[in-house]
């Protein structure tokens, strides 16, 4: 059987339903020899007689009572097959799997919500990870599309900028420091700075920022934001961190930004993708998206941090 092909199934299957050549012949627009032949060849793959001829009528056997139940859950699948392929093509359906970095998650969900309020029969699937993380998830082709800060300086990636990012320095609202105006960074060379991971986008936006105008004198390293900001909040020592990610805490007043000559640093959010990854229309569609959508989305977070 692993010769037959779906037309020949199609066309047992008609004849099967009923059980005439000539009236399966007018339902395919072919001829009653065409039928025959198509016939001949799928019991020829399965080495049995499926029809039998008592008088003028034709009846399956049992062989072919067995290949009808088979053939028709065969082009039942590929029914289902076509449907779902015509729905990922108009953007009617299909799935959408995301990477974005830790700071991500502050503001991509409602980018998300956004887009499958507008798209309900799309799947979303969200992984979060560090830059490096990500960029290796892409390489492996497990998630579509990353949301990271800055472009990946591999030229295997394709990356589109479509909004700002702010970073900060944030410390206790009870450190010496807060209140002070324009307070160059050499002068925070003797504070100890809680950061994120080596690896991490806010990690290398850090060291981009310092560029050997601050050396990092013991820094305390932790891979959750959420901790960073209680270990600064309680006193711990300062830290350069996504506006994206104290916005609560500074309306709150529980944590404070330092006025840092230079600051806040603004970088560019990215959405990135593999160059030889052709994108499905789902994709493409949230790529779009953001372009369009993403500053506005995110400029109310960045708007409302600068005017602290």
């Amino acid at each position: 059987m692993k010769n037959a092909t779906l037309r020949q199934l199609k066309t047992f299957e008609t004849v099967a339903r009923r059980l005439s050549f000539s009236r399966a012949a007018n339902e395919l627009n072919l001829s009653p020899p065409a039928v025959s032949t198509q016939i001949k060849h799928l019991e020829e793959h399965a080495g049995v007689s499926l029809f039998e001829q008592l008088g003028k009528k034709i009846y399956l056997t049992p062989a072919g009572q067995e290949m009808l139940r088979h053939s028709r859950a065969i082009i039942h699948c590929f029914r289902e097959a076509e449907e779902t392929l015509a729905k990922m093509r108009s953007l009617s359906g299909g799935s959408l799997s995301i990477g974005v970095i830790s700071t991500g998650g502050y503001f991509l969900p409602r980018l998300l919500a956004e887009f499958s309020a507008r798209n309900k029969a799309v799947e979303l699937d969200l992984t979060v990870e560090n830059h490096d993380a990500l960029l290796g998830r892409l390489e492996e082709n497990r998630i579509d599309l990353a949301i990271m800060v800055g472009a990946p300086a591999d030229h295997k990636f394709v990356s589109t900028p479509f909004a700002p990012h702010a970073f900060l320095i944030v410390a206790s609202p009870r450190h010496p420091l807060v209140g002070k105006e324009n307070i160059r960074l050499s002068d925070l060379r003797s504070e100890r700075f809680i950061v994120r991971e080596k690896g991490s986008d806010t990690w290398n936006a850090m060291q981009q920022c310092f560029d050997g105008q601050v050396q990092l004198s013991e820094p305390m390293e932790i891979r959750n934001t959420e901790a960073i900001k209680q270990a600064v909040m309680s006193g711990m020592g300062v830290s350069f961190l996504s506006a994206h990610t104290v916005t609560l805490e500074l309306r709150a007043g529980m944590l404070a930004v330092l006025d840092v000559a230079g600051f806040p640093v603004v970088q560019k959010w990215h959405v990135v993708h593999r160059l030889d990854k052709q994108l499905a229309p789902v994709a493409q569609a949230f790529k779009t998206f953001l372009s369009k959508e993403g500053e506005m989305q995110t400029n109310e977070i960045t708007t409302a941090v600068d005017h602290h």
